[in-house]
């Protein structure tokens, strides 16, 4: 049985997956198992996928239809072999140490998950990290549910924001098919597994050095248009209303509003994405409009959104004072520079 199992969906990924995979296999630590799922792809993906497992023994394919990728994600878990869980994006890649450095810290500490720092990687090449989840070093089930879980309830608009992402972790198969836990959803998905798996009381060892490399780019998920994205948002904030219950995480009285303004500013964000339909007046007419959903009158209408970057500190200025024409407009403006 190989220590740690790697999940990693693949749709449509031919032009990246290469990388991936070969940042696996060139990992210090060589005791496990990639599992690629094939999640329905009409390119090149599969016979790539056939290939890279004609070559490595310790590599596997599942092969099937498109569901997204939180049914890729469970369909993995479902057949992984590994004490361990890990994630991978077909279009990031591993350091050489990823692997290395987390079963080290999960060794030396006797910790039920290991976290590490990562890279933010622009297609013009540079790089910018981000610090693991908790300092370096060993932390308590309570210390994790304080600092990592709460802030993925209370805190979703500051310039520090915590990552709700789970490629940074490793996770214990055992906990994970003892619970039941799963993805659910095809956005913010990584969120609610996070809450839910820590939220159970688990110690965390953390490296906090950037062992994992993600690709910023406009094609990414978070950078597409999503026709049903406020009705996601509204599941996703009571399902993690239902996990604060659940798991009395701790949270700050007004954690739904932040959560509400921080949802507001992505689905006027995802109005004006390039692929959105309808013309302008269309799209200002659906922004006054979003200020008067019941997901988000609430926080509207009570909550002053602060200690935001510059780019959300005016769009939520600009919806305060209803400047949605205006609005509209710059939102125009920036996607012609793109």
């Amino acid at each position: 049985m190989p220590e740690i199992s790697i999940i990693l969906p693949a749709f449509n990924a031919q032009d990246t997956l290469v990388r991936a995979v070969e940042s696996v296999r060139a990992q210090l630590f060589q005791d496990w198992e990639l599992l690629l799922v094939n999640d329905g792809s009409t390119d090149g993906t599969a016979a790539l996928c056939d290939g890279f497992a004609a070559e490595d023994p310790r590599i596997r394919v599942l092969h099937k239809e498109n569901e997204g990728v939180s049914c890729a994600r469970n369909d993995g878990i479902a057949v992984a072999q590994g004490e361990w869980i890990a994630f991978l994006d077909a279009d990031d890649w591993y350091e050489p140490e990823y692997l290395s450095a987390m079963i080290d810290a999960l060794r030396t500490y006797g910790a039920e998950s290991a976290a590490c720092g990562f890279a933010y990687v622009y297609p013009n090449g540079e790089k910018s990290s981000d610090a693991s989840p908790l300092p370096d070093g060993m932390h308590t089930a309570e210390e994790v549910k304080n600092g990592f879980v709460s802030p993925l309830l209370c805190d979703r608009l500051s310039i520090t924001l915590t990552l709700g992402v789970i490629w940074r972790c490793l996770f214990s198969r055992r906990i994970l098919l003892e619970n039941e836990i799963k993805f659910s959803g095809s956005y913010l998905e990584d969120e609610l597994f996070l809450i839910e798996y820590f939220g159970r009381g688990q110690s965390m060892a953390c490296v906090d050095r950037p062992l994992y490399n993600y690709l910023q780019s406009n094609s990414s998920v978070t950078h597409r248009y999503h026709a049903d994205f406020v009705d996601t948002f509204a599941r996703t904030l009571e399902a993690k209303a239902a996990l604060v219950e659940r798991f009395s995480v701790p949270v700050s009285q007004d954690w739904r509003d932040n959560s509400a303004w921080a949802g507001l500013l992505i689905a006027v964000s995802n109005l004006y994405a390039p692929a959105a339909p309808g013309k302008l007046c269309a799209r200002i007419r659906d922004a006054k409009a979003l200020c008067t959903n019941p997901v988000f009158a609430h926080a509207y209408k009570n909550y002053k959104p602060t200690g935001m970057t510059r780019n959300k500190t005016i769009v939520a200025a600009f919806l305060r004072l209803r400047m949605f024409l205006l609005l509209g407009l710059l939102y125009t403006i920036k996607n012609r520079k793109r």
